[in-house]
């Protein structure tokens, strides 16, 4: 004979039990969102910061690579352009959208107004060929976050033209801070 069950014993769970595993489980979640929402918009800054280090890198090598004058632009947002030649005919070498991981970050730069930096042949910031002022810092904050969630960061110009990532909330001498 087969191991039968007892009588009165069932397989399974009851009414009462799956309705307290689910409030259970709709509690965690209720918990969890705006923590995860808040993680979500800071890896978005964290993304544009980075790209446009990456960015700035990049144009730098290019401009020592190709022993020529490249620009990096700053587009809309976290969005950026290197090229080479001059901003109202430039010959694009890469691009990136703000649409690419980082849709609402939000940017600030210094000086005000300042778009575009010029690397020379020897990877060192030389004039703008438009005259305007070189760009020598990026701000980058959350536009969906209040400021006691956000974690800003900066990327700051050396006077080489080295771009370097940090936050700005930190005090001075501590790792990281600007």
């Amino acid at each position: 004979m087969l191991n039968a069950l007892p009588t009165g014993k069932s397989l399974g769970f009851t009414l009462i039990e799956l309705m307290i595993g689910i409030t259970i489980f709709a509690i965690a979640m209720a918990m969890g969102v705006p923590s995860y929402q808040t993680w979500m918009q800071n890896t978005q800054i964290r993304n544009a910061a980075e790209s446009i280090q990456n960015g700035l890198q990049r144009a730098r090598s290019e401009a020592v690579k190709g022993n020529t004058n490249v620009f990096f632009r700053l587009d809309t947002n976290s969005g950026w352009t290197i090229a080479s030649g001059v901003p109202a005919t430039p010959n694009v070498i890469e691009t990136r959208s703000a649409n690419e991981g980082s849709r609402n970050v939000t940017r600030t730069v210094l000086p005000a107004g300042a778009t575009i930096i010029t690397y020379g042949s020897l990877g060192t910031p030389v004039p703008n060929a438009d005259a305007s002022a070189p760009l020598t810092e990026i701000n980058l904050d959350s536009s969906v976050l209040g400021a006691a969630d956000s974690r800003d960061l900066r990327v700051a110009l050396g006077v080489g033209g080295n771009p370097r990532m940090c936050d700005p909330n930190l005090t001075a001498g501590t790792v990281g801070a600007c």
